[in-house]
Order: structure tokens, then sequence, then C-alpha cells
């Protein structure tokens, strides 16, 4: 053991048996302000950790007497909150996985890059000390227990740099969730960048998530940087992320293992800091044993997993989560819902989850007649299937179809209200005249007698 120090705070434990690593590692964090101090065996570390406290751990995987995988389990098991890095052998992607899912913090190939050892080092130790449940400016209302187990499980994966993949039925929360992780972990000071795959046309897709410099294609006039570069220091959120081209996937499995991107038109690849976090309502493990997501990248992406509950899981949450939707729909207060209409939406199945209960809250909110918003106020006698009353879904209908059957309702109920007035039928549901518009020409709503009666 060798302990070199020049910070009264806890210093970082380093356990590797080679000389030159040993010295790097050193120089780097003495040269941060950090202590240190070096053990060359498993046992010499596990001995250390049970008897001082450290801010950090830096291991190898190899050891003479063991795996650094050992140590990241030991001081799991042991109860003890203090980060472990895993240095790996370069190009090894398995052992960064295992790195991951036993627990490490974040993981450095050989050769040891200082740039990204400093920032691993800067980003470890701006974990916050408690490992509590998420505390951050977003929430995830509730006290059903799938709701405890999500937040509990949040707060833990907010302390680990791992991929997290969140599944979940549509609608379940997997953006705030990603949130959460994010507000409550070491990045909450960079940025949090979401973005939806399957909205992104294909020929577009390396562009958006790389950037391009200036030439790079017709139209390139300048550079600019793109997803990753949009989340340096931060979390990049790619939800719906099945919808990504089989092409686009090869690539995004690089940037990830290799943490570095090449923009398009440029001929060297940058670093780039950035956590991972993914989300789809679709089943990818199904879509792998298809051929439709490659196995690899699914690898790395599932390092962790978490599931959101579907609302139906948690149905004693729903007056409560409907109350905090009311109170943000309508800030000024004094609009509630009756006792019948609390029972009847604890009652309803919602395939779209809290989404469809913002839909129904929404709609209930523009077309209620006093500030008591009953049962009938809800409409929820639509079947769950989700029948176009104008014929054009057919029973059984996927969730979109449901959903839009909702909206479809809602706004025909408005232009009868207002004799197929659009204007004052807008004010109604409380968008705007050119919302109302798109929406009745992608719904296919029509006035019943074409120029009369409307207000363009």
């Amino acid at each position: 053991m060798r302990r070199a120090t020049r910070s009264s705070a806890l210093p970082i434990l380093v356990v590797d048996d080679e000389p030159d690593i040993c010295e790097l590692l050193e120089l780097t964090l003495l040269k941060m302000g950090l202590g240190v101090v070096i053990a060359g065996t498993l046992s010499e570390a596990r001995e250390l950790l049970r008897r001082d406290r450290f801010r950090l751990c830096l291991t190898d995987m190899r050891l003479p007497d063991g795996e650094g995988l050992d140590l990241v389990r030991f001081i799991a098991s042991n109860g003890g909150d203090v980060p472990v890095a895993v240095i790996t052998a370069y190009g090894s992607a398995e052992n960064a996985v295992a790195a991951l899912k036993a627990g490490a913090f974040d993981y450095v190939s050989k050769p040891v890059g200082l740039e990204q050892l400093r920032t691993l080092v800067r980003a470890a130790l701006a974990l916050p000390e408690t490992v509590d449940g998420p505390s951050g400016g977003s929430q995830l209302l509730g006290d059903s227990e799938p709701l405890r187990q999500v937040r509990e499980r949040i707060g833990k994966l907010a302390r680990t740099q791992a991929p997290v993949h969140i599944s979940g039925e549509s609608g379940s929360g997997k953006e705030l969730a990603a949130r959460l992780i994010h507000e409550n972990g070491a990045r909450r000071g960079g940025p949090f960048v979401p973005v939806n795959c399957g909205a992104i046309p294909d020929a577009l897709v390396e562009s958006e998530f790389f950037g391009y410099r200036k030439g790079a294609f017709t139209g390139a006039a300048d550079d600019r940087d793109g997803f990753f570069q949009a989340a340096n220091g931060g979390t990049l959120f790619l939800d719906e992320i099945a919808e990504l081209p089989l092409g686009m996937q090869v690539k995004l499995l690089r940037a990830i293992q290799e943490k570095r991107v090449r923009m398009v038109g440029a001929p060297a690849e940058n670093p780039v800091d950035v956590r991972i976090i993914s989300a789809t309502h679709r089943n990818l493990a199904a879509l792998v044993a298809s051929g439709a997501f490659r196995q690899d990248l699914f690898y790395r992406l599932n390092v962790i997993d978490l599931r959101m509950p579907s609302l139906r899981e948690c149905r004693d949450d729903v007056p409560l989560i409907a109350r905090s939707i009311l109170a943000r729909l309508c800030p000024e207060g004094g609009v509630r819902l009756t006792d019948a209409a609390t029972g009847r939406l604890t009652q309803h199945d919602f395939p779209g989850n809290v989404r469809e209960l913002e839909n129904i809250l929404e709609r209930a909110v523009a077309l209620r007649s006093s500030n008591d918003i009953s049962e009938a106020d809800l409409d929820l006698n639509l079947p769950l299937e989700g029948v176009d009353p104008a014929g054009d879904d057919e029973p059984g209908g996927a969730l979109p179809e449901y959903l839009d059957g909702i909206e479809r309702r809602a706004i025909q109920d408005a232009l009868a209200k207002t004799s197929f007035n659009r204007t004052a039928a807008a004010k109604l549901l409380g968008i705007t005249f050119r919302q109302l518009r798109y929406r009745m020409q992608r719904l296919g709503v029509r006035d019943p007698d074409a120029g009369g009666g409307s207000q363009s």
C-alpha cells in the first residue's frame, strides 16, 4: 500500500498491480488536488475498504488475486456507497458491460486517456452523498408499491453512469423517469437532450445524431452539432429506440462503446461525454429475435433496465395524479373532480396511461359547465377499443387510433356546441385556431356542409 495526499478530504483508492498505471493515475489525481491510496491486490483493497473511507475507487479489471468485478460486488454487498470505476482492456466491451451490470459507476479503457479519466473522476465526485429516492425538480407522483419501487430504483440508477433502458406502455412516464435519473445524478448540471428516434427521417438520422461539417452534403452551409454534441456532459435520452434504422444502430453502438463520434464530413472522431438512456414501448428482446434490432446494441443499451408500471397497476394513485394535472391545467384553482368522477377515473383501464388521463382532463376542463367536473364531463363511455363515431376507426384498434377517437369526439363536441364556429370551438378547447384546423384535417373532421356555418 502507498498513500499520497494533497487534500484533507477523503482520498481516492487506486487498485492496480502495474507500477506505470499506478504512477499515471496517482500523478493525475494529485494534480486535481485529491488524496490517493494505492493497493496492489484485491485482498489489500478489501482490507482498506473495511478500515477506511474513500470518495472513489479506481480498480483494474485483472488483479493478481482476483478481478475488479469482485471488488465491485464486495462494495455493493457490504453496503458501501463509494462509487467504483473499472479499468478495462481496450475494446473489451463485454468486461465493461459486466462491470456496469455489477454496479460499477463507470469504466475507462486502456490506454487510459487522461481527459476521459478526469471527466470520470469529476462526475463521481459530483454524486449526491445520499442514496435516497429522487428529489429533483420533476416528480413521480404516487404512493402505490409499484411507484415506490420505481422511485427507489431511480435513486440507485442516478448513482451510476451505466446505460439504462426504460420499458413500459405508451404514456407511462418513461421520459419523466429518464429526467429524474438525470436530475438526481452526477450529470444534473449538464444538459438533458430528449430525442424521438421515430420522428427523424432515415436520410437525416446520422447527421442529426453526430452533426456535420460545412460542405459535407448539399445544403450543409455551416458546421452543425448533433444530438451527441448537444448532450455533452449530460444525458441523451433516446425515446422509441426501436424505430432506429439498422444502419444507424451500428454507428450508435460504436459511439456508445468508444465514447467518440465522427461528424458527417469530418476526417476524425472526437470524444464525447454522454450518458445514454433509451426507451421504447415495444419489446426489444422480441425485435432482436426477429432480426429487427441488433443484438449487440441491445446488449449495450439494456445494461440496467427500468420498467415503468401502467396506470392500471397504480389505481390508488389516480386521484392524486388527477389533482396534480388539474392544478397545472387550472393554476387559478377552483376546479375539482366530483366524488363520482374520481371513482369513475379510478375504475378506468387507461390503455394510454398518464398521457390518456391528461387528455381526458384537458377535454373535461374545456367542456365543463361549472368548476365541478362531473362523471359525464369525463366522457368515458367510449368503448375501450376506440370505435370512431364517424366510422373511420375499426373496433380493436391500437392505442394511437383509440386516442385519435377521443380527440375526434372532443373536437366534434366543441364544434357542435358552437354551431361549427371554429374560432369559438378552438377557444372552448383551449387551443389556437391553427391547431384546431390542423387537427381537424389530420382526423378527418369536416363541417356538415362545405362553407356553411363555420368561420375560417
